[in-house]
């Protein structure tokens, strides 16, 4: 027997109590609603200092490798974060890292600092050296790490979301209490595997988070040229996972969606569509000159939006003095230093490190 015709629009009192599967106007705005009604993390001082320093190791040290790639130091692709940083902090604080995964595409250095990792051996790896955390054979675009639950660092587009669904299966069948962080940008969204996890994720009721990281630009090209819904939040709606609409830009707004999002899978209630509209102050990668957009709209961005000034100005606003912050700033720029000196004086991979990590059998 073919299903029945969609019912009717219910009055506001029946929408109220209808059944998602029931509601012919489900838009998927409950979560939203429960965001906007508290749309600022309260963090304490400490926390916010937290978040400060944070947002500042993965500007400096993003800014560091561009100096070395710069100087040939960093081959291949090299995709920088600055300018997004308020996202992967803003999210993977409020994450456990005992139990939860995290996995995103190729512009992924700032996601494996969010995570704690150790500068010193993200920079090595950055730099093809043998401590790094891929043993210098990852690079810039594969990073990973088991035991800190961080499963890359993907180069193909879009197929680490077909991932972070099968990492989401794990903890529902290992039971494990985890959640999946899985990361995409706004040119990824198009993906048609990004749909098929959608739909897998709903029906067998997942727990991850999908988090669209909308930079503005697919490589070169505007979301406005590419996606023909450019409100990406909404992209969950006929696989009826709630969407949320994030400014990216600001880390305490960030952190107060992750809290909803974050409640939400953990009570079994199946996956969240993130959207955080953030922006990249650099090209696609440090091989693109950028010239799609013009500087006056790049430094608009600096001006008025960088989550760092950001969450500075509310520091300053709170009491911590202009020298407290530029300490703050000296003793980062001394670490990243530090991850610098020690990428440079690491040795390569020996010549036997090229049959390790090696699929060498017949299947």
């Amino acid at each position: 027997m073919a299903k029945k015709p969609a019912a009717k629009k219910p009055s506001d009192s029946a929408a109220k109590t209808a059944a998602p599967s029931e509601d012919p106007d489900f838009i998927l705005h409950s979560l939203q609603e429960e965001f906007e009604a508290a749309k600022s993390f309260d963090a304490s001082d400490e926390q916010m200092l937290e978040f400060y320093r944070q947002m500042l190791l993965i500007r400096r040290f993003e800014e560091k490798a561009g100096q070395l790639y710069g100087l040939g130091l960093i081959g291949g692709f090299c995709h920088l974060y600055i300018g997004q940083e308020a996202v992967a902090i803003g999210l993977q604080s409020a994450l456990d890292n005992d139990k939860d995964s995290v996995i995103t595409g190729y512009r992924d250095h700032g996601h494996m600092l969010a995570y704690g990792l150790d500068p010193k051996v993200i920079m090595a790896e950055l730099t093809g050296r043998e401590a790094g955390i891929s043993k210098g054979k990852g690079g810039s675009m594969h990073m990973f790490s088991t035991e800190h639950k961080f499963y890359g660092g993907h180069g193909i587009v879009g197929a680490q979301v077909a991932l972070g669904g099968g990492l989401a299966l794990a903890h529902q069948y290992r039971d494990d209490g985890g959640i999946c962080l899985a990361y995409f940008g706004d040119g990824a969204a198009n993906q048609g595997q990004v749909y098929e996890t959608f739909n897998m994720a709903a029906l067998w009721n997942l727990p991850i988070v999908f988090v669209v990281e909308d930079n503005q630009y697919a490589m070169g090209t505007s979301t406005k040229r590419s996606s023909a819904e450019t409100r990406f939040y909404r992209r969950g709606t006929s696989f009826r996972i709630p969407g949320m609409e994030v400014d990216g830009m600001n880390v305490l707004e960030v952190r107060a969606a992750a809290e909803v999002a974050f409640k939400h899978v953990r009570e079994g209630k199946g996956p969240v569509l993130m959207e955080c509209n953030t922006y990249r102050y650099r090209g696609h990668s440090m091989s693109d000159p950028a010239k799609y957009r013009t500087r006056e709209e790049v430094q608009e961005q600096r001006d008025h939006h960088d989550p760092i000034e950001r969450l500075k100005a509310t520091l300053v606003g709170a009491g911590h003095g202009e020298d407290q912050l530029k300490q703050i700033d000296k003793d980062i720029r001394k670490r990243v230093a530090e991850a610098a000196d020690f990428a440079e004086s690491s040795p390569e991979p020996g010549p036997d490190e090229l049959y390790t990590d090696v699929l060498v059998e017949r299947y």
